[in-house]
């Protein structure tokens, strides 16, 4: 998995699949110098026409991309943790006269562009805010695939090859 900017200088994501009172696909952005967090009930959708909810949380330490394991009540809640992807992203978030828009900025605004280069998610999402919370959705590319949902076909971590169920299994809580 990349380090937080990696060696060529892009920003990191992560998706981590939590298993606290819900079960909910965290997508984490590294921006400011923190991993800028949504909660994502179903996970990200590779079907342009389907809009996710995710919901903000709080921001996350640089080091916790790679956080994988089964922890009580803790900073970041309880329950197991899987790192399902990861990898770079490039923000695309342009204003009006087509300059770029720093990705903490854009997030401050209410609308981010990214382009993830991932393990499984590759191609382009975009972040919005709405009144209350955002939406996640697929921007249409090379990468959509309305028939394919990788929360199903690929339930695996990209670290341990465990599923969520496997970890929380053979792990002791931390």
């Amino acid at each position: 998995m990349p380090e937080a900017t990696d060696a060529a200088g892009a920003p990191v994501f992560v998706v981590q699949l939590h298993d606290a009172r819900r079960r909910h696909y965290d997508v984490r952005l590294e921006a400011d110098g923190v991993l800028k967090s949504w909660a994502v009930p179903l996970g990200p959708s590779l079907d342009p026409a389907v809009k996710r909810l995710a919901v903000f949380t709080t921001d996350h330490d640089l080091e916790y991309a790679t956080y994988e394991g089964v922890h009580a009540e803790a900073k970041y809640g309880s329950g197991a943790v899987i790192v399902w992807d990861a990898g770079v992203y490039t923000n695309l978030t342009r204003d009006k006269q087509r300059r770029p828009i720093p990705a903490g900025e854009a997030i401050e605004r209410g609308h981010l562009k990214v382009h993830l280069r991932g393990v499984k998610l590759n191609g382009t999402w975009a972040f919005t805010r709405t009144d209350s919370d955002w939406l996640l959705v697929k921007v249409r590319d090379e990468s959509a695939d309305p028939m394919l949902d990788l929360t199903v076909s690929e339930p695996r971590s990209i670290l341990s090859g465990l599923t969520i169920d496997e970890l929380a299994a053979t792990r002791p809580t931390a």
